[in-house]
């Protein structure tokens, strides 16, 4: 098959390559691909951002989102058929949607919302997945409370307002102003031009920060936090608890604790909550996100979709940081 792949960590393009059509484990299905999304995790591995966390063998196939239809089941597998179309945020040392096939354990996968596209439906796991995690399982947001969501106009921001509007939060965002429009449609209620105003001076009180951004906008989110409220950070820095969590060695327990020490002082200091975040695959979460989705309750937002073809193109838009919403690559 088809795939494109990288033999080193590198800041170059991806290479189109032959290479063999997975095999399928007894608890696997394969998956003809016909849509992947790109997200900056895809990026990020690439240039070996990650190699300590995520040390991938060579050649790999990056991608992570995958929108497709079941040709093949692991002889273990009860959950889907040959036929079904599906979608997926595969795990960790398993990715490669990039690719015309790819086998993912039974465990990861969700039926298609119906009432999308295959481009629509591989918008959306990866960054479902994320907002997921952060707004229900980890800080349980409820009614009425306020949250405020970095980057709104990116591929987790436009996700994550949908999520938290539906749970009846007040949603505060960051975005330019070109980008208001969207995001008013999409449930935002306050909204920052990060180019000429300062969050940090705007905002009070709030019980929850999803951060995406530096540690210096980390360091301004604790801040506006009410007393035991939370910052959860899906872009670092990550903490013991996480190193603990994937059974990283002592000596990355070290690193970590050293990279997350300052941050973590200051939201003792402020009595908040810090919390990494690094999502997880999980087909039982996806079914739940599905169903919001068929309820017209999250819809997708996709910037640009490119064909299969200019899947090196696409990773460069995406790594620009002007896309609104998510990248798609389409293969059928």
């Amino acid at each position: 098959m088809k795939a494109y792949i990288i033999n080193k960590y590198t800041k170059d393009g991806l290479q189109l390559a032959d290479v063999p059509t997975p095999r399928v484990g007894d608890n696997d299905v394969l998956v003809e691909v016909h849509s992947a999304s790109l997200n900056l995790l895809d990026s990020k591995i690439k240039k070996g951002e990650f190699k300590l966390l995520l040390p991938y063998k060579f050649p790999l196939i990056l991608g992570h989102d995958v929108a497709g239809i079941i040709t093949q089941v692991g002889k273990n597998v009860t959950r889907f058929k040959v036929g079904d179309e599906i979608y997926s945020r595969v795990s960790d040392f398993h990715i490669g949607t990039f690719a015309e096939y790819i086998s993912i354990n039974e465990n990861d996968v969700a039926l298609k919302p119906r009432n999308l596209t295959m481009e629509e439906a591989a918008s959306i796991p990866l960054v479902a997945l994320t907002a997921w995690q952060a707004l229900v399982e980890n800080a349980n947001l409820k009614k009425g409370q306020k949250v405020f969501i970095q980057a709104g106009s990116g591929g987790v921001g436009t996700i994550a307002i949908q999520l938290a509007k539906y749970l009846g939060a007040t949603v505060a965002t960051t975005a330019s102003a070109k980008s208001f429009e969207i995001l008013k449609n999409l449930g935002a209620n306050v909204l920052i031009d990060y180019k000429t105003q300062d969050f940090e001076t705007m905002l009070k009180n709030y019980d929850i920060v999803l951060n995406s951004q530096d540690n210096k906008t980390l360091e301004k989110s604790i801040n506006i936090l009410k007393p035991e409220g939370k910052v959860i950070s899906i872009s670092g820095p990550p903490t013991p608890e996480f190193a603990n969590e994937i059974g990283l060695p002592w000596y990355l327990k070290i690193v970590l604790s050293l990279l997350s020490l300052s941050i973590r002082r200051k939201a003792k200091k402020h009595n908040v909550d810090f919390f990494f975040l690094f999502m997880k695959a999980s087909g039982s979460q996806l079914e739940k996100i599905t169903k919001l989705i068929e309820a017209d309750v999250i819809k997708p937002v996709i910037d640009k979709i490119y064909s299969y073809e200019q899947t090196n193109d696409a990773l460069k838009y995406v790594e620009s940081g002007r896309a609104k919403g998510k990248v798609v690559i389409k293969m059928k």
